[in-house]
């Protein structure tokens, strides 16, 4: 028999590591070699346990976000695990910011166990499986470009969301204020809007970022 696939677990909810545990351990190919409440201590476990995918959810309260986690995770040795992201949300800034990270899949969180224990093992595979949401979100980007938001333009909006100005954002993205003023520019024209206060809302009503 080959080895199992060696799975490690980031979510800081202790009852969805509960849940999940559950779905993951009656799978005689799965080993759960460890979990983590938070995306540092998610990318700590992954460079000393090594596993061969990690699910990796998004929200990880107050520390790194699991973008990020992803990223180092994924640009670390020269044989990374794939990461394979496991969440609630499917707005297009948290799709993007997975997928750019290096996520090899991205399912959410009411996928059947069947679903997700066929993602993990095309994980292990190093193939992308993606939930039908997320897979039509990036098609419709596909067809049409021109009037979606660049990664880029959506952390901008997403930090306008929260209230910081633009001389917040620049500091928080290492950008100029007047890239931030062109980027927010490129958003009013793309969403035929004004206004910062109606570039969020119509975003927030088309998905591209969740509601605040």
């Amino acid at each position: 028999m080959s080895a199992p696939i060696r799975i490690l677990l980031v979510d800081d909810h202790p009852v969805v590591r509960s849940g999940i545990r559950a779905m993951l351990l009656d799978q005689p190919d799965f080993a759960l070699v460890g979990e983590a409440a938070t995306g540092e201590e998610g990318v700590a476990e992954a460079a000393r346990l090594h596993p061969d995918v990690v699910l990796m959810d998004l929200q990880l309260g107050a520390g790194l976000h699991g973008a990020e986690a992803t990223r180092r995770i994924t640009s670390a040795g020269p044989r990374p695990p794939h990461v394979l992201v496991l969440t609630t949300f499917d707005s297009d800034s948290d799709i993007l910011a997975a997928i750019e990270a290096g996520a090899t899949g991205y399912l959410l969180k009411d996928a059947p166990p069947e679903k997700l224990h066929a993602a993990i093992r095309s994980a292990a595979a190093g193939d992308s499986t993606l939930a039908p949401s997320v897979a039509s979100r990036l098609l419709g980007r596909m067809r049409a470009p021109s009037a979606t938001l660049t990664g880029r333009e959506l952390e901008v909006l997403g930090l306008v969301a929260e209230g910081l100005s633009n001389r917040q954002i620049s500091k928080r993205l290492f950008l100029s204020e007047t890239t931030v003023k062109t980027h927010l520019v490129h958003i009013y024209a793309k969403l035929e809007v004004d206004s910062r206060t109606a570039a969020v809302a119509a975003a927030t009503r088309s998905g591209l970022i969740r509601p605040r």
